[in-house]
């Protein structure tokens, strides 16, 4: 993975995120290979491991959920680290979509020249207090795709502790994993996440001007993955991929890497 993390919590905590992404493709991928890139909504309070309440959105390419290699939007929850709760899409009772929504979990993005941009909104509604998710092919034409109850969550029912934004892949054990972004090593023409916001009580997105500081980029393996430092409100990602890895731990601090 080539991410960034907030390091610190606001007194009041985090009710939100947003980003826009570039969609690939990578019709090649194979079973056991992913490779996807989202934002990522948490909380992880409690000291115990594997107690890790998580909400994403983004792309990805997942032979073993789709059943093939085509690019897809998708969804994931979980309120215990992906142990027993949780699940992509619509697998599971938890995300509720709504009835005129622009696109369906799991729906297969077609980016155009092998390319596209998607702009996914994760927020705590005020006046219901379930976390909902907008969706646009910008961040000005943003409508609701639906919403994951707070009552299927545990410590994140008020709020979150920790938002991130970026790309991962996953091999089979002792298999080279696969390219991430669109495979280019951060730069101009690679991969990127642009309007990264947090998003207040009102549901309001706000640029990181305020809390860059507390920005962290997280990309343990450097000769497969990168990430840009962030400039008006977005970094680049990606890599060729490559690496091997046969165990590693998914938890930094009070981030946790789960679910897909």
């Amino acid at each position: 993975f080539a991410i960034y993390l907030t390091s610190t919590t606001p007194t009041d905590g985090y009710f939100g995120a947003i980003g826009t992404f570039d969609v690939y493709g990578f019709p090649k991928l194979r079973n056991g290979e992913l490779s996807a890139a989202s934002v990522w909504v948490q909380n992880s309070q409690k000291a115990v491991f594997n107690s890790t309440n998580s909400i994403q959105a983004g792309w990805d390419v997942n032979p073993d959920l789709y059943g093939d290699s085509k690019t897809h939007f998708f969804v994931y929850w979980t309120a215990d680290s992906s142990n027993s709760t949780g699940c992509s899409n619509l697998d599971c009772i938890g995300f509720v979509p709504v009835n005129g929504a622009p696109i369906t979990p799991g729906d297969a993005l077609e980016p155009a020249d092998g390319k596209t941009k998607i702009t996914s909104k994760i927020f705590k509604k005020e006046d219901d207090g379930d976390w909902w998710l907008y969706f646009g092919y910008n961040v000005n034409n943003l409508r609701p795709v639906g919403f994951w109850p707070k009552t299927i969550f545990t410590d994140m029912a008020d709020q979150a502790t920790s938002i991130a934004w970026g790309g991962l892949t996953h091999s089979n054990k002792g298999k080279p994993s696969p390219p991430m972004g669109n495979g280019q090593w951060p730069g101009q023409y690679s991969a990127s996440v642009q309007n990264i916001q947090y998003v207040n009580k009102k549901g309001q997105g706000l640029s990181p001007s305020g809390w860059r500081d507390s920005l962290v980029a997280l990309a343990p393996f450097i000769t497969c993955y990168r990430a840009s430092s962030v400039v008006d409100d977005m970094f680049h990602y990606g890599g060729q991929g490559g690496c091997t890895i046969f165990l590693m731990s998914t938890t930094f601090g009070k981030f946790e890497i789960t679910g897909l």
